[in-house]
Formats: C-alpha cells, structure tokens, sequence
C-alpha cells in the first residue's frame, strides 16, 4: 500500500507479542510513557486481529484498534466498531498514513458484512469529518459548587439503602444494575468481564496525582435488590464522579443526595449528560456549572444496513440522497420507510425523486436521535429537495432522551 507522498508504509494487523511496540507508539503519540497498566490496561481488553499498524521498515509508526461492543440505539441494540488508540508518530504525520489506515478499517467492514456502524471519541475534532463521521452526542462537563447545591425538599428518596462496599463485592451489583440501565439508555454500551476489569482498575498510588482509590457506593432496595451505584474518588476537596447508574427516580435522587453530603469536599467534577436529571432536583441548578463537548461520533459504514437497524419515533416514507467520498459504496439514492414501530426498510432506488439531499457524515450525526436533521439544514448540511421532508424526518429520527455515553472520552475501552 503507498501512502499519498509515495512512501511505502504497509498496513497489517498486529501479532500478540507486538502489543508492547505498538502500545509504545501510541504512547509516545499522545505525550506519554508506555507503563504496565497505562492506557487503562488494553493489553487485556484489545482484539490484535483488529489492531492495525503502519510500518516503515521494522518499526510500528502508527496504529488504529477496533473494539467489539454492542450500542443502544433508538428502540434497538446494534453491533458496533469502537474505533480507538489512533496514532500517527509526529514523526510520520502528513504522509496519508492515518486515511489509509481508516479507508481499509471501513471498507474490510463493508466487505465482511461486520457491524453497520463505526464510532469513536475524537482527540481532535477536526479530524473525523472527513472521514464520514458526525457528532452523534454531546456530553456537559460538570464543574460545581457542591456546597450550594441542595435538593429541592420535596424530593422523594425512596426507603432503599446505600453501602460503601468493597470492589469485589460492588462489582457483580454495579453489572446487574449497568446491563438494566445500558439498555434502556441510547448511547451506552454492553461491558462483558474485560471491560468490566478495565473499568475498575485503579492506577497505583503513586500515579493517582493525590486522588484516593476508587469507592463504590451501591443503592439496594428494601428487598435488597440493587437499583443504581455511583462510582467516585476524591482529590483534595474535590469529589470526582466516575460514573453514576440508576434505575428508578428514588435510587437516583438518593444516589445524588449521598454524593452532595460527602463531607470535607466544597467541589463535584462530572460528566453528565446534556439533560441530566439533576438540574431538576436541585433547588439551584447554577452551582453545576457546564461546558457542553462533543462525545460519541458515529460513522455508516453501510446506510442500508445502518438506518434498517434503529427504529423511528413516527412513521416516515422518504427517499433520502446520500453522497459519500469515504465509502463510495453508500453513494446513491434510499428508501426508507418505518411504520414508527417495529417495520423499518431501507432499500435502493434509482428513479424516485429524492426528498433530501445529504452525506454519511449528517446521517451519522442523527443517528442516535441527538442532533436534528432541522439543525443541519438551518447550518446548509441538508438539502431540503420536498417541502415538509427536513421536518418528518427530524421527528422520526428523534430520540426520548439525549444520547450520552457514559464512559466519555474512554469509548470503547470500557
């Protein structure tokens, strides 16, 4: 394979005892030191037959892996290729290395018939655009005043109880409460033990920069059935939430009321979903503080296969026009209709007029019912060839709830 200056930098998948190497290239990338147990111990969660490196000679000069996962979608659950650790050595940048290596990841999964989507977290975000993929979620980085923030006082917190339990004993709790949550929550993802074990492994001591290791508070109901965790650590006065899972309103709100009567810590740091429910609990949301990032990117590697897959909140006969540079395989005209139940087609069409005009990359952004296709238009993205067809569309594509990943920047590590 030759790179767009004419260099040869042959691409192939990496063997087992090679993962040292590649890691250390990844590593050096990013402005960092190669260490057992950095980059959230992947040595145990990465498939090497879907590691790909770049090699100039004997020498691994970047790397792209793909993770396996499962992702909740509207009204569905769709295998999907979390694209992650891509990396291109400062030393070898500009050379078409990093578009080689994302064109062959595409277009094997096209030709093997694997999973429909692709998505990832973007390091830069003006990198993934032009491969096809679109801002699919949005994640509020919470920074707040733990001290101001109070629950309104007719909040209801149930009768359940929360413990402060050991890993070991937390963890099959946190998994039966994640697997109930993750799929009913569009952007989650399944974890089976690998993921779970990358999770929850806690950084020595001495790397943790001051920070505690990690708590797990865990909320059971009166029948002692779990209901929600919250995953945190502290650092100074400030509590770090980690991750917080809830299956009721109750357990939520009594999740929430633990974490804001932590003692001794004046500040809260989160992740949180753009409509997070807690701004509704609080007698004073302006304490949390927010700044909105972009979270999960999603690319169709096939639009067919991809938009089949998901349902629609209101039935939808639309013919859509798709161009695709990446993945010339998707150029062309669709039908796609769904009764906004269960029944959804999407099939090729060569002489019916098209009601919208678009490419991958704003499909890929309305994919789990986040941003709108209304949006898109008002930015010139979407063409708009039927009148009415931007509004339908936006409706039936429209999720319940924000799309959110909780993991944030780690998709698909854990």
């Amino acid at each position: 394979m030759t790179t767009s200056d004419g260099t040869r930098h042959p691409l192939r998948t990496i063997a087992a005892h090679e993962f040292d190497a590649w890691a250390t290239m990844v590593t050096t990338t990013y402005g960092q030191d190669w260490r057992e147990g950095a980059l959230r111990n992947a040595a145990h969660t990465f498939e090497p037959e879907r590691t790909l490196a770049a090699y100039d000679g004997p020498d691994i000069v970047g790397g792209l892996s793909v993770y396996g996962r499962t992702l909740t979608v509207p009204g569905a659950f769709v295998p999907v290729a979390g694209i992650t650790l891509v990396a291109v050595l400062p030393t070898h940048r500009r050379r078409g290395i990093l578009t080689s290596m994302v064109r062959r990841q595409l277009t094997e999964l096209h030709a093997s018939g694997g999973e429909p989507i692709a998505a990832l977290n973007a390091a830069e975000a003006t990198i993934y655009g032009r491969y096809g993929f679109g801002v699919a979620s949005h994640l509020a980085v919470v920074d707040a005043d733990k001290r101001a923030m109070r629950l309104r006082p007719e909040t209801h917190l149930g009768s359940g109880t929360i413990r402060l339990l050991t890993p070991g004993t937390a963890r099959p709790l946190f998994e039966k409460v994640h697997d109930q949550a993750r799929q009913r929550t569009v952007g989650w993802v399944d974890r089976t033990e690998k993921y779970w074990n990358a999770r929850l492994y806690d950084e020595p001591g001495h790397v943790r920069d001051g920070a505690t290791a990690l708590r797990f508070a865990v909320h059971t109901e009166p029948d002692g059935t779990p209901s929600g965790y919250a995953l945190y650590r502290s650092q100074g006065e400030t509590v770090r939430l980690i991750e917080l899972a809830a299956l009721t309103p109750t357990s939520y709100a009594a999740l929430w009321n633990f974490v804001l009567s932590l003692d001794a810590h004046s500040r809260l740091t989160y992740d949180a979903a753009i409509d997070e429910p807690l701004a509704h609990l609080l007698v004073d949301p302006r304490p949390a503080r927010t700044t909105v990032a972009d979270n999960l990117w999603v690319r169709l590697v096939d639009v067919d296969r991809a938009l089949t897959a998901r349902r629609y909140a209101t039935a939808l006969d639309i013919v859509l026009d798709v161009h695709d540079d990446v993945c010339p395989w998707n150029t062309g005209r669709y039908r796609l209709r769904t009764d906004g139940r269960e029944s959804v087609t999407c099939e090729r069409v060569h002489g019916d007029r098209p009601d919208l005009g678009l490419s991958a990359t704003e499909l890929g952004s309305v994919y789990l019912g986040g941003p709108t296709l209304a949006a898109l238009a008002d930015a010139g993205r979407v063409q708009e060839l039927r009148p009415g067809a931007v509004a339908a569309a936006s409706v039936a594509f429209r999720g319940a709830r924000e799309p959110f990943h909780v993991s944030g920047g780690a998709f698909p590590a854990f």
